[in-house]
């Protein structure tokens, strides 16, 4: 079966997160991604993305779910950016307590944060 790993990375854009992840796990979990101009990144606000990625070595088998935080930082007012950060965290924790009080525990899936890299600039 393998087992599940959560991953959270946050900082400025333009720090080398995804290039961190994809040299630690040798994958490129984003190659369809875009990096919008700056003009665009302003007026964005904290997103949540998750990519998830079966690998596997010498037999073992890892679920890598990397959840990614693009407009993290970006914004001049940095100090309720955060918040939508810990909303996930908690509704994951949530989600996994409901799953496990369930009858059915067989397939639950864990998508907690096991994990969170901060990248500081």
């Amino acid at each position: 079966k393998g087992f599940e790993f959560t991953l959270m990375v946050a900082g400025e854009s333009g720090l080398g997160k995804s290039t961190l992840i994809n040299s630690l796990f040798l994958t490129d979990l984003y190659p369809d991604r875009v990096v919008p101009p700056a003009a665009e990144r302003i007026k964005r606000t904290v997103q949540i993305d998750s990519s998830t990625v079966e690998i596997e070595e010498r037999g073992v088998k890892l679920r890598l779910t990397v959840v990614d935080t693009p407009g993290y930082g970006d914004a001049i007012d940095n100090s309720d950016s955060f918040q939508q950060i810990i909303r996930y965290i908690d509704e994951q924790f949530e989600r996994y307590l409901k799953d496990e009080s369930g009858l059915n525990r067989k397939n639950i899936i864990d998508n907690r944060v096991h994990c969170c890299f901060y990248f500081i600039s």
